[in-house]
């Protein structure tokens, strides 16, 4: 078997309503296509496919996925405002920084952002 590439990232969600309120709302996705409000799919960046859906079990813990931005310091305060759940802060690697948060639906995520050159 060999692995092409990854199809899509999924994550689980008991409250379609609420989760798409957080990714379109305060993440700033743009919903791509949307299949009968069971399972929802994004394109950041337009080829990724990121998939929200209430028809697959929870899984705990669940997967990350990192959303890339341009700018840590201030998606960490867009963030803030919105209350959204701090699970690491902000923490600096060789290459990138990022920080963990969850979402409605208790999955973990990350914004990330390489280091300037």
């Amino acid at each position: 078997m060999k692995i092409k590439h990854i199809a899509f990232t999924l994550y689980p969600v008991k409250n379609m309503a609420r989760a798409r309120k957080f990714y379109e709302k305060v993440l700033g996705l743009k919903m791509g296509k949307n299949y009968e409000n069971a399972w929802v799919e994004y394109y950041p960046g337009g080829t990724a496919c990121f998939a929200i859906s209430t028809m697959v079990p929870q899984v705990k813990p669940s997967s990350n996925v990192a959303f890339e931005v341009a700018d840590l310091d201030k998606a960490v305060k867009k963030l803030a405002a919105a209350k959204a759940r701090l699970v690491a802060k902000p923490y600096e690697t060789p290459v990138c920084r990022f920080a963990v948060y969850r979402d409605t639906e208790g999955n973990s995520f990350l914004i990330h952002a390489k280091k300037r050159a």
